[in-house]
């Protein structure tokens, strides 16, 4: 899955698909639980998605719809393409949910949140996700703002048409998906469910009418192992055999770890510092003749990344179990 840039001739770019609903807490277990429960279906789309679903999960059809969308969309399971009728479990989704062997399926771990959004706003399939993060120049925004911003990058690109309605419906989930909603005397107990991403205070509200301010700097609660996940994810994406990479390219290219986390340059620094300790040397930090990069002894695999990311959560899931 790359990362390329925007204007690819074979990007095609998505402003849809969850149905206006944000990520919520213990959707994406119900979607792996799902998923899981139809392997021995021939048809296993229909018996997943279909009718079923709907008594399954208690929701209605949209909801369902918003449910398999962030399932694909952070990764956790998988179709094979829009004609084929198999659904599965990926590696990641097994890793975190899955009934079995997954190591944080309520999202208990801050990680968790931290891997989720990567997964989300590193990748170029969800354009605003990736736009925002890694290519919006600002610190603050507002909302009308940025739906303006997105009409010039469609035009840009000379991207089919897309309704401004789709636009604004995309920017409304992609705000909820990180800022939660002032509590409202009038919310049911269903509107009230925030995204769990919320917790990790990327974007927050800055008072004045739909205004915004990204929060840049050090992020206390992500792991070395998501980072070294992101890390990997990101040199795999650049499709570059190289045995090092820029500091450069680490902190401000778009899709890196410091695009999408909202690290500064010293955030960043301080994260590459210890990676050799934390790796056992797979990965070093070098400033050799005031070139700054990462020198790897490893190859770049999804394997590994998953090896880092459990490294993680194993840890967590022991202490929790003790």
């Amino acid at each position: 899955m790359g990362y390329g840039p925007l204007y690819q001739n074979d990007y095609l770019p998505q402003f849809s698909g969850h149905e206006t609903f944000p990520l919520r807490y213990g959707w994406l277990k119900k979607v792996v639980d799902r998923v899981e429960s139809v392997q021995s279906e021939s048809n296993q789309k229909a018996a997943c998605w279909g009718d079923a679903a709907i008594a399954k999960f208690g929701v209605g059809k949209n909801m369902v719809a918003s449910m398999r969308h962030w399932g694909k969309a952070t990764g956790v399971i998988a179709e094979e393409s829009a004609n084929s009728q198999s659904v599965k479990m990926t590696e990641l989704g097994r890793l975190l949910f899955s009934s079995d062997e997954g190591l944080d399926p309520y999202l208990e771990h801050p990680s968790t949140l931290w891997l989720l959004h990567w997964q989300l706003a590193a990748r170029k399939e969800k354009t605003t996700w990736f736009w925002v993060f890694g290519h919006f120049p600002a610190v603050t925004f507002e909302r009308e703002g940025l739906c303006t911003k997105l009409r010039g990058l469609i035009n840009e690109r000379v991207w089919s048409r897309i309704s401004d309605s789709t636009i604004k419906s995309d920017v409304a989930c992609f705000i909820r998906t990180y800022v939660a909603r002032q509590a409202s005397g009038k919310a049911g107990h269903d509107d009230a469910l925030e995204s769990p991403l919320t917790e990790l205070g990327l974007i927050r509200s800055i008072g004045k009418t739909d205004g915004f301010r990204f929060a840049r700097g050090p992020k206390s609660t992500l792991g070395d192992g998501v980072f070294t996940y992101a890390l990997i994810d990101f040199w795999r994406s650049l499709e570059n055999s190289a045995s090092t990479l820029s500091f450069e390219a680490i902190a401000h290219a778009p899709g890196s770890p410091g695009r999408v986390f909202l690290l500064d340059e010293n955030d960043v620094a301080d994260r590459l510092s210890v990676l050799e300790d934390y790796t056992n040397g797979a990965f070093r930090w070098s400033e050799t003749a005031g070139l700054k990069q990462v020198v790897r002894s490893v190859e770049l695999t999804e394997q590994s990344m998953l090896d880092w990311l459990r490294t993680e959560l194993s840890e967590f899931a022991y202490r929790k179990a003790a």
